[in-house]
């Protein structure tokens, strides 16, 4: 029973995610976007608890699902919240949100400035004091187990190719940006299959 309201309540949610609201990180965001939302696993609580919840995704049947999640879970939420898009071109005013999530979509960066392009443009739509939720695949801990494909772009020893970032990269992005680093980096290790990193960031 408790298995199935946990299920009921934050669906499929990243682990990652779900710590921050754990910790009651966003309770006093309003407006959220999930970019590269999916069928919106990540945004199933958000939906309940009365959020002003948007979304966007390059895949149309992806935005219909989560119309259809949305239309389920907040009838009041707004379907025209969710439309089809990239990262790399958002289309909202600056400082539209207070938290965006972006959560397995970073990695799939073309190279270096497409990945600087996605970065940037989720950061122009967050308001100051808003906060910035990523989850992406990384080389800390695997560095000797990665092969350069070029732009960034690497083999992984799972077989797929990925962008790669690693903590300096990190690092440097949150100090160009102006950012805090309100969490410590932290990367999950898959049987040194691949890894993932969680980035979270808070715009000043």
């Amino acid at each position: 029973m408790m298995t199935n309201d946990l299920q009921q309540t934050f669906g499929n949610i990243d682990i990652y995610l779900f710590d921050q609201l754990l910790k009651g990180r966003y309770d006093n965001c309003q407006k959220v976007l999930d970019v590269g939302c999916g069928g919106g696993r990540n945004l199933i609580w958000f939906l309940q608890n009365n959020y002003e919840v948007h979304g966007i995704d390059p895949n149309p049947e992806a935005i219909e699902n989560v119309k259809q999640l949305s239309a389920h879970l907040a009838p009041l939420n707004s379907l025209q919240n969710f439309e089809v898009g990239v990262a790399e071109n958002l289309p909202f005013a600056d400082g539209s949100f207070d938290l965006l999530i972006c959560s397995a979509v970073l990695h799939f960066a073309s190279n270096h400035e497409h990945f600087d392009n996605m970065l940037r443009s989720m950061w122009r739509v967050l308001k100051h004091g808003g906060y910035l939720f990523v989850r992406l695949a990384s080389n800390t801990g695997i560095e000797n187990l990665v092969q350069h494909t070029g732009g960034g772009r690497y083999l992984l020893p799972d077989g797929s190719e990925r962008y790669l970032v690693d903590e300096e990269r990190l690092l440097n992005y949150t100090t160009e940006l102006g950012a805090y680093l309100h969490e410590p980096i932290k990367t999950t290790n898959v049987q040194n299959l691949r890894c993932m990193t969680t980035w979270c960031l808070q715009k000043l």
